[in-house]
């Protein structure tokens, strides 16, 4: 299910903070967990400095996402679950990273599915840059919102996209990672795309999907 807007964009805030934000990964996790158990959170104890309490209500039966996005609590839930597994172990970085570490960020979303996440790591880096740097880092953007309208069902956006993305990407390098055998398997992934026609949004294998350009 595609999360409404505003549901989207909150979590997505709420991820990026945590890269960075202690109180926002316990807010993150603090979500995973109240989504899969409503009474996962001690009513006597106050909740996670990170927590979206505005998208909540405190229920008899637990913390219930508010009227008009309960439909969507699942996958507001699942995301979140994701982020916060992929994030765990990842040290806390700074809010205004190097290339490398934003790199490394980006990679990590990636790798959890983060799609339309990882696009938001890499733009301020792509808006900054110059050249080369420039086109192979709007490349990732490129695949990382094609792989997001895939999921969204938005198929011609996602066929254009990572078309665009696999011809940007091809024969460069962004700081150590090479990202020509990430832009083949991109063209592969497309192929398949194509392939499916009009059943590719619920057909798609998401294992095919490569991994992130990896350092050397």
């Amino acid at each position: 299910m595609t999360l409404p807007l505003p549901l989207r964009n909150r979590l997505a805030h709420l991820i990026l903070d945590a890269l960075h934000d202690g109180a926002a990964r316990r807010g993150l996790e603090a979500v995973a967990a109240v989504c899969a158990d409503p009474r996962a959170l001690d009513p006597a104890t106050p909740l996670p400095e990170g927590f979206p309490a505005e998208l909540f209500d405190r229920r008899d039966d637990g913390w219930r996402m508010r009227s008009g996005f309960g439909p969507h609590a699942a996958a507001f839930g699942e995301r979140a679950a994701r982020a916060a597994r992929a994030l765990a172990d990842r040290p806390l970085a700074a809010a205004d990273p190097p290339l490398p570490v934003g790199l490394a960020e980006a990679a990590t979303l990636f790798e959890a599915g983060l799609y339309f996440e990882t696009h938001e790591v890499l733009e301020p880096f792509w808006m900054r840059a110059l050249g080369a740097e420039r086109e192979a880092l709007q490349g990732l953007i490129q695949v990382a919102v094609g792989f997001q309208h895939l999921a969204n069902g938005n198929l011609e956006g996602a066929r254009a996209l990572l078309r665009d993305g696999a011809t940007k990407l091809a024969g460069h390098r962004l700081d150590r990672r090479g990202t020509s055998v990430f832009a083949a398997e991109v063209a592969r992934c497309l192929g398949e795309i194509i392939a499916l026609g009009a059943d590719a949004p619920a057909r798609f294998d998401w294992t095919r999907v490569p991994r992130f350009p990896p350092e050397d």
